[in-house]
């Protein structure tokens, strides 16, 4: 089954097994020319249930990630990475909250969206892309966007990315790069193949010279937001 999806302003040919990537993609269909093919076999689902220590998930839902992983693959080649985070948008510009899994960067989000109403629309709410270029990070939603389905296929400029604590009291301060790096090294997704590795670690370094950096240290509480919102603004 074979299908063309516009991700991060790339036109992606998906050749899949099964059609729920086709149906999970459904709002990012897209006409022209493909900027790069992905293919799944049997082999990437094996893989991906292996990764997941034999979930009993369907393989439909198994080759949906596989075709995130092989599209991350490629993306370095394209100017763009994968990202583990949170991402809101607020009067246009984007907020990306990053972190290790559990720490609560969706319901950090969501306070946003409580707090500031329709002046705030969710982007991705787990794996959005990034699109790093010599102009400035635009962040993209894409169909793989949580559990809770929280994101829409829009872009953002981004203009602040945060590195989420758990704290008893809400505080927020800028970092430095070398502050920051070990995270975004650990939550951008790092290729397989050498040469998109060494692409990817250029791209951090871009990414991270290019937007203001924090920390913010949360209770999840709803003053939360409005610290996090008021730091960064």
């Amino acid at each position: 089954m074979k299908g063309l999806y516009r991700l991060a302003e790339l036109n992606i040919e998906i050749d899949s097994l099964c059609p729920d990537v086709h149906n999970l993609c459904a709002d990012y269909r897209a006409e022209g020319f493909a900027d790069f093919s992905v293919q799944t076999t049997g082999a990437d689902i094996a893989f991906e249930r292996e990764r997941g220590s034999g979930l009993s998930v369907s393989d439909g839902y198994l080759e949906t990630l596989a075709v995130y992983r092989k599209i991350a693959e490629m993306l370095p080649y394209h100017d763009a990475v994968l990202i583990h985070g949170s991402c809101v948008a607020v009067d246009g510009a984007a907020y990306l909250f990053t972190a290790k899994s559990g720490t609560g960067k969706s319901t950090h989000t969501r306070l946003w969206r409580e707090l500031l109403g329709e002046r705030a629309v969710m982007v991705n709410d787990d794996k959005p892309l990034l699109r790093i270029t010599e102009s400035g990070v635009t962040v993209y939603g894409t169909p793989w966007n949580g559990k809770h389905r929280l994101g829409a296929n829009i872009a953002a400029p981004l203009k602040a990315l945060c590195l989420l604590e758990r704290a008893a009291e809400n505080s927020i301060v800028p970092v430095t790069v070398p502050e920051a790096y070990p995270m975004l090294l650990q939550q951008v997704y790092r290729p397989a193949d050498p040469a998109a590795l060494e692409k990817t670690l250029h791209l951090i370094d871009r990414l991270a010279a290019s937007v203001k950096l924090y920390r913010l240290g949360c209770n999840m509480e709803p003053e939360a937001a409005e610290v996090a919102y008021a730091g960064m603004k």
